[in-house]
């Protein structure tokens, strides 16, 4: 077993499965996906820490509790389209991929996108549509999704995402108020998004996700 691995398990033993994880379709998805080959370079050998790592522009790549939690929350299947909103160098996308039929990354950053198409090919998640282009539009042209998941924090969810949403689907999003986040769940019905709490958890928020500017005279 390499080093990686025997890191990766520890992160599932040490950081997954005490925060009440226990689907087994995303315990064994991180267990096999190598999240040292989507880390930034620099970032590699702290690729299981538990905590967030930096990406350019200001975003991160989850913490692997934050995104377990977040998956074992909504649990794609076999038969569903994922949106990964913010994606980066595709580690989420890779985890997705390993439990759902199809997973459309969206990346805005052109040389991130790139590397997450050669990352994920490398990594054998041949079901994975990297698209790039604006977090906040999501991408309609694949959509609509059975879930949707997004990779950051947010103050408001932009309408063209919720508008990407089946009727019936499931959103994970993580919503700041300050330095302060929680993971709600939505449920979509009758056009409607319905939210739950789920867990609290922090992320810089996502370019096109902050509050819109209230307009004064």
């Amino acid at each position: 077993m390499t080093d990686f691995a025997i890191r990766r398990r520890m992160m599932v033993d040490n950081q997954i499965r005490p925060s009440d994880v226990t689907k087994f379709p995303v315990i064994e998805a991180m267990l096999e996906v190598p999240r040292e080959l989507f880390a930034p370079d620099a970032m590699r050998e702290s690729a299981y820490a538990g905590e967030n790592l930096p990406l350019d522009g200001g975003r991160v790549m989850l913490d692997p509790r934050t995104l377990a939690k977040m998956l074992d929350a909504i649990l794609p299947d076999s038969g569903e389209m994922v949106l990964d909103v913010g994606a980066g160098y595709g580690y989420s996308s890779a985890v997705i991929a390993r439990m759902a039929q199809v997973v459309v990354a969206v990346e805005p950053d052109e040389t991130m996108a790139s590397e997450a198409q050669e990352r994920l090919s490398e990594a054998g998640a041949d079901n994975v549509i990297v698209h790039q282009g604006p977090l906040a539009e999501g991408a309609a042209e694949h959509g609509p999704f059975d879930v949707i998941i997004v990779q950051g924090g947010i103050d408001r969810l932009p309408d063209a995402i919720a508008a990407q949403l089946k009727d019936g689907g499931r959103i994970a999003c993580i919503f700041m108020d300050g330095a302060l986040g929680t993971v709600r769940i939505g449920h979509k019905s009758g056009g409607t998004l319905n939210w739950r709490f789920a867990f609290n958890a922090g992320a810089p928020v996502l370019p096109g996700f902050e509050k819109e500017e209230a307009f004064a005279l």
